[in-house]
């Protein structure tokens, strides 16, 4: 059977991915839509994605967890996620998450928009390099600042209440925070919690593409004295009142990001490979082809 031919706009590149975080499993508004399986040398990504037209710009759409919510933080394969949306063309990155306040001043439904993340992750891979090849790229700015602003700028336009720039620290999970862990966040004057974002960010910088958040606040976590224990039926309550919102920031920023990359994202590798470039293995090489094509042949 022949396969059917790709329409003009079809055959745009893609420049721009989407990952939905929880509650953010199809996005609205993508038009001449059609799902593409990636296979990458890391393995699966969480589903297909979801490729299509948004406010004119061609986009890959891919749900974290997987449509239905199949996966815990610590089964996404981040490698594959991030790979696929490069092999299929992505520069810049647009993360959706959901994340629990640390502060008094950022309540359920704001949005936060972090320029830094704390790990407190245990055993997750975070990174394309090893197993014959060594690489250490700059990490001080973990998320890109020109696409961060272009963020901010859109929900304001949208009508978002978003906080511009803040801490997020990403713990292992399922489990919500105990009661000390809340505190001594607070103590540590970090903003938000959450499970997936900087797993993402630091295969993003990797990968060289631009990555930024929108951080969806669903409940105070449990250190507020009103709200003594973070409930799943809340946060769902919360995702739900959310997703338009994000949605409208999402195809707003869209619309206005440009196509210029004024950061030293798309450039994070160019000096950091430290592997002598005759002593990188053949299938090192193969396997890393989408990550460090355009510098190691």
């Amino acid at each position: 059977m022949a396969k059917a031919k790709k329409s003009k706009r079809q055959q745009e590149p893609v420049k721009i991915g989407i990952i939905g975080g929880s509650g953010l499993y199809q996005m609205a508004g993508l038009t001449d839509t059609r799902e593409v399986r990636v296979k990458t040398p890391f393995g699966d990504p969480s589903d297909a994605i979801v490729v299509g037209a948004l406010e004119g710009r061609r986009v890959a759409f891919l749900a974290r967890h997987g449509r239905g919510h199949r996966f815990l933080p610590s089964e996404i394969n981040y490698r594959a996620n991030i790979c696929a949306l490069k092999m299929l063309g992505a520069e810049q990155v647009i993360s959706v998450s959901a994340v629990g306040s640390l502060r008094e001043d950022i309540p359920p439904l704001d949005f936060v928009i972090p320029d830094q993340f704390f790990d407190r992750t245990r055993g997750r891979i975070a990174t394309f390099f090893g197993e014959g090849v060594v690489a250490h790229v700059s990490f001080d700015k973990p998320t890109c600042p020109h696409l961060s602003a272009q963020f901010a700028a859109a929900c304001e336009r949208v009508g978002v209440k978003a906080h511009r720039g803040g801490t997020y620290v990403c713990m292992e999970g399922p489990q919500f925070s105990t009661l000390a862990e809340s505190h001594t966040y607070r103590q540590l004057r970090f903003d938000v919690v959450g499970m997936t974002n900087l797993t993402e960010a630091k295969l993003a910088r990797e990968a060289e593409l631009c990555y930024a958040t929108f951080a969806m606040v669903t409940d105070y976590d449990c250190w507020h004295p009103q709200h003594d224990a973070v409930s799943l039926e809340e946060i769902v309550r919360n995702l739900t009142k959310n997703t338009e919102n994000v949605q409208n920031a999402i195809r707003e920023a869209v619309r206005t990001i440009t196509g210029e990359r004024n950061c030293k994202c798309g450039t994070a590798l160019a000096h950091n490979i430290y592997t002598d470039r005759k002593a990188i293995p053949a299938a090192a090489k193969k396997r890393l082809a989408p990550i460090i094509g355009k510098y190691v042949s």
